[in-house]
């Protein structure tokens, strides 16, 4: 089957969910046979170990557009002054890249084009009707620049209050254009604005369960770990709120106790928790795997955003007891109590990282059991399938 796919970033290195996802699928499939030919967009050059790691997935071509600043910035004011037309899809949009689009559409001849996230999908508008398409919500945008406007500063509310009711909009519109639709959580799958929202396909994450082993042997370094792309909003208020008022609480019960956040292009905001007592924030790392290995607990302590959080599953993987909010697990869908600790609040997250730091043999049952599930549920292969299935079917 020869297969277009449209993606918003290139997928390497795995630094991002949305690169990590894409990654693994591509894989997948290329695995199974079938003939990719992908487009990314790129606001950065890509580098030749990114390039020379996908490039093998794609026997079908392999596309890389730049995007350029000017470009982005036109795209920004454009769709902000065009009605309907969401923040997300002016700045991913240009017409040179449209040609391509269109270049591949008609000289690659696909049987089929998948599209990840809703700011990739103005480029198939075009093509509705000529090819069997499915779009990838991955997670519900709207719904996570909802959320995020209901905590902004107030000068930021009426943006981001404006892109969240253009991005519902546009995502109700765009379902239309696409024969299926998938996405990674029924929790996602429940606030796409449209009446048929039952009808997607629930596509869930994996783990690469070789790569994320426990560690039992590895001296630990801090005793709460945090981690994730720390230039993305719902990242940056996790790890603020961690720090500033978590932390705190949790070191009145075990003084001394060590954060560490870890991460890709930490924001100044996340930058300056280093200045806090216990706190340190690492940046990009060339293996994750070390600060799951020297940490004592993980937390994830999210408030904002959707979709399924790949680092829990990666923490999970490693052996790490974890803590998390009702908001992360409800994608996850852990038991709670039994594969992880689930709290809300910062007295009551406290009090729950606090109680594993005091009773090691709780931490590993807990850590043991949270691997066990995350094995039995979260599985690339599998998860893929499902994908692969609307694909021929």
């Amino acid at each position: 089957m020869k297969i277009l796919v449209l993606l918003s970033r290139f997928p390497y290195p795995l630094d991002k969910g949305d690169k990590l996802r894409a990654y693994h699928q591509l894989r997948y499939l290329a695995g199974q046979g079938h003939e990719i030919c992908l487009l990314a967009l790129s606001d950065e050059a890509v580098a030749a170990e990114a390039l020379a790691a996908v490039r093998p997935l794609c026997r079908g071509g392999l596309h890389v557009h730049q995007l350029g600043k000017v470009a982005r910035g036109r795209g920004l004011a454009r769709a902000l002054a065009t009605a309907g037309r969401p923040l997300q899809v002016g700045y991913f949009y240009e017409k040179t890249a449209q040609l391509l689009v269109n270049k591949l559409v008609a000289e690659f001849r696909p049987t089929h084009v998948y599209c990840q996230l809703i700011r990739m999908a103005e480029y198939l508008r075009a093509h509705v009707g000529q090819v069997p398409m499915t779009l990838d919500y991955m997670d519900v945008f709207s719904a996570g620049m909802a959320r995020r406007a209901a905590t902004a500063p107030a000068w930021q509310r009426p943006v981001l209050a404006l892109e969240a009711s253009r991005l519902a909009a546009y995502e109700a519109a765009a379902f239309g254009w696409f024969r299926h639709h998938t996405i990674i959580s029924d929790q996602d799958r429940q606030l796409i604005p449209h009446a048929d929202n039952e009808a997607i396909t629930i596509v869930p994450n994996g783990i690469a369960l070789n790569y994320f082993q426990p560690q039992p042997l590895a001296p630990k370094t801090h005793d709460l770990l945090f981690c994730g792309n720390m230039g993305y909003h719902p990242n940056v208020d996790a790890a603020c709120w961690l720090a500033e008022e978590i932390l705190p609480l949790v070191q009145q019960q075990h003084p001394g106790a060590r954060l560490l956040v870890a991460g890709t292009s930490p924001a100044p905001r996340v930058q300056a928790l280093a200045r806090r007592p216990g706190v340190a924030v690492s940046g990009w790392l060339p293996d994750i795997r070390t600060a799951y290995a020297g940490a004592r607990v993980f937390v994830a302590p999210m408030r904002v955003g959707t979709g399924l959080q790949n680092k829990l599953l990666e923490a999970m993987a490693m052996q790490l007891p974890c803590v998390t909010t009702p908001l992360a697990n409800n994608a996850l869908r852990g038991a709670p109590g039994q594969h992880l600790l689930v709290a809300d609040g910062a007295p009551a997250l406290a009090n729950a990282l606090a109680s594993l730091l005091a009773d090691q043999a709780a931490a590993a049952r807990l850590a043991a059991a949270g691997r066990t599930f995350v094995a039995e549920t979260y599985d690339w292969a599998a998860a893929t399938a499902r994908l692969e299935a609307l694909f021929v079917g």
